[in-house]
């Protein structure tokens, strides 16, 4: 299926990422379509018929710009040509959308646990053997999916920067998991990033369910008074003993799986999936890979590789879950980040910091734990080596960067297998 809403249309594509790429594939066979990249590197990758040029783009007139993710308007080449244009500016998730709109959409924000709670929705639906689709920021672009029928269930993983940039997508189904300070070098502030995320539930139509924590003041606040069409369910986590009796599998008894938990028990029972097959599937749940996995465990040592990690948000949940902590940290901070632990969880922990921002982890840290500062990951790693000789008790050795890759690594997934590589190396056997 092709919409008309893009038949023969002139279309922009700006960026040419996963996202980028696929909305080039698809559209350029019934649209007369241009792309272009800041990165020139990329732009050597496409066929020159569907180049164009910063001068010739100023020039000319488009029917829609699709916009990736990654570009930020306000950062970019096009910045004054984007803004000038802006009502024409559409996303991925806007094509899809007007594409396949009779599909049923599951839809997870959040700053935390977006991956791993679409992943373990996807399990449990795929246990009822329904056709379940997974895509977004995790599995496929939706662009990319095929042999869709009418009874197909897309969970998409989306974040704040394709939520904010859409103009038509709607979820049948959403849920907002946390809201933490994050990515505010794009939205500046924590309300303009948390107004991305509410435009989810904004959005949707009439008699569509969405899911929110009930706890989250800055969602809260956002969403009173205010008449929306679906209905918007607050979520407590007063169930955690509850699942605690369920769940036997150890990745997900820690406190931020256990509350995303809730929106995933919370989205199947909608679809009525029975206690026992959810049960089942979660139990079986060995989670994504860099994110609190788990490559060395004997004697009384764990080696825990969680990669994934971009924000102290995101690692709390584990420095509060485990004792004698060996941690290494540090990377590409996020504007706006803090560390915030509670005092009786930091006597169990010795930071290992490493890359670029010394500074801002050394702030963080002072007077709350102690740390060193290694700068390189290989050094950190001998100095854990060195440092955990003479402790005879049960230790963890986490790397769980809470920040951003880029100052020293491709990505996190490049980040999470130089880890390995040097565990290997330093005499340590991953399994």
């Amino acid at each position: 299926m092709f919409s008309e809403t893009f038949l023969k249309k002139k279309i922009l594509i700006y960026g040419l990422g996963l996202s980028g790429n696929s909305c080039l594939q698809y559209l350029s066979k019934k649209s007369n379509v241009k792309v272009f990249d800041d990165n020139n590197s990329k732009k050597k990758k496409i066929h020159k018929q569907y180049l164009l040029s910063k001068n010739k783009i100023l020039k000319e007139k488009f029917d829609y710009i699709v916009l990736s993710p990654g570009i930020d308007v306000y950062k970019c080449e096009l910045k004054s040509y984007l803004l000038k244009n802006w009502r024409k500016i559409i996303t991925e998730l806007d094509i899809f959308y007007l594409n396949h709109q009779s599909n049923t959409k599951i839809t997870i924000t959040g700053t935390n646990g977006k991956s791993s709670t679409c992943l373990m929705l996807y399990n449990i639906f795929k246990s009822k053997k329904l056709d379940v689709r997974l895509v977004g920021n995790i599995g496929k672009p939706p662009l990319k999916e095929t042999r869709i029928k009418k009874q197909t269930i897309f969970i998409i993983e989306a974040s704040s920067y394709q939520i904010s940039y859409s103009k038509y997508f709607k979820t049948d189904y959403g849920a907002i998991l946390n809201l933490n300070i994050d990515h505010l070098e794009r939205h500046k502030n924590i309300q303009k990033y948390a107004k991305a995320k509410v435009k989810l539930i904004r959005d949707q139509k009439k008699n569509k369910i969405s899911f929110v924590e009930k706890d989250s003041l800055l969602i809260n606040r956002l969403i009173q008074n205010k008449n929306f069409n679906s209905k918007v369910i607050k979520i407590t986590y007063n169930k955690n003993s509850f699942f605690k009796k369920k769940i036997k599998n150890n990745y997900l008894l820690d406190k931020n799986n256990l509350n995303n938990i809730h929106f995933v028990f919370k989205i199947s029972k909608i679809f009525r999936i029975s206690n026992n097959k959810i049960f089942k599937s979660l139990n079986s749940f060995k989670g994504l890979k860099f994110r609190k996995q788990t490559i060395y465990n004997k004697v009384n040592l764990e080696i825990i590789n969680d990669s994934k990690s971009t924000s102290f948000s995101s690692t709390n949940g584990l420095l509060s879950n485990y004792k004698n902590i060996y941690w290494i940290v540090g990377g590409l901070f996020k504007k706006g980040d803090r560390f915030i632990l509670e005092k009786k969880y930091r006597k169990n922990i010795k930071a290992y910091i490493i890359g670029l921002n010394k500074s801002f982890f050394v702030k963080q840290f002072k007077k709350k734990i102690n740390f060193k500062y290694l700068k390189y990951l290989n050094k950190a790693i001998l100095a854990i080596k060195n440092d955990i000789k003479k402790d005879t008790k049960n230790k963890i050795i986490l790397f769980s960067p809470a920040a951003a890759s880029f100052d020293q690594f491709k990505n996190f997934e490049h980040r999470g297998n130089c880890f390995n590589s040097l565990i290997k190396k330093s005499g340590f056997h991953a399994k």
